[in-house]
């Protein structure tokens, strides 16, 4: 069964913990309501994106791993990956290198979408990039292809978000920018997000709250 309730519910990890061997690598219990983002930092190898994989359904086999994680009334954890409803931002925009700019919104669609060519239109000018959709990605900046990631990801209808330091390859112009825009965006939509990041400043500008491993 699919997470398939379109009112915005709230992520909760339900006394979750992690362990490589026999060492716990972090132990996390918390809820993040709709709009709202949980940042959860700490130094290289403390498990932040080890905590993501579990969530998403791509636990490497090393680690083990207990407690829930729910999305409204459904724990996930019962579902293949494709079917938890959570999207993810990684620190490269990974856009697909054989399809346009509006070819790769449209993959982030569902297959029974309608009007897509509307919406994506409508999707790249709410990021500024009116007029790309015959764009090749290698064409763009950076920050362009994070801004078509970013949207790919909300056209896909996600119910929780996971941001995997997204801003991180950014140069730091372009990061405040990048920050405010994915932060507005998830609160526009309503979407619980949970940020993992080692940048106090990421965390400021997700302006919630905060969980420091290690």
């Amino acid at each position: 069964m699919a997470v398939d309730d379109a009112t915005p519910q709230a992520l909760v990890l339900d006394n979750v913990s992690i362990h490589l061997a026999e060492r716990e690598l972090l132990r996390v219990d918390a809820r993040v309501a709709p709009g709202d983002v949980l940042t959860v930092m700490g130094p290289s190898g403390s498990g932040k994106s080890t905590l993501l994989a579990y969530i998403a359904g791509f636990l490497d086999s090393a680690f083990s791993a207990q407690g829930n994680v729910t999305l409204g009334r459904q724990n996930v954890l019962t579902l293949p990956a494709e079917q938890r409803g959570i999207g993810l931002l990684f620190q490269d925009a990974l856009l697909f290198p054989h399809l346009s700019v509006a070819g790769n919104l449209c993959f982030g669609l569902p297959r029974d979408a309608q009007n897509k060519a509307q919406r994506v239109a409508k999707a790249l000018s709410q990021v500024g990039l009116a007029g790309f959709e015959a764009r090749d990605p290698a064409t763009l900046s950076g920050g362009q292809q994070a801004r078509v990631a970013l949207m790919r990801l909300l056209l896909s209808q996600p119910r929780a978000v996971l941001l995997d330091e997204p801003f991180s390859k950014l140069d730091t112009a372009l990061r405040q920018e990048m920050r405010t825009l994915v932060f507005s965006q998830l609160r526009e939509a309503g979407l619980p997000a949970l940020l993992v990041t080692h940048d106090h400043a990421d965390a400021d500008a997700a302006g919630g709250p905060i969980i420091e491993l290690g």
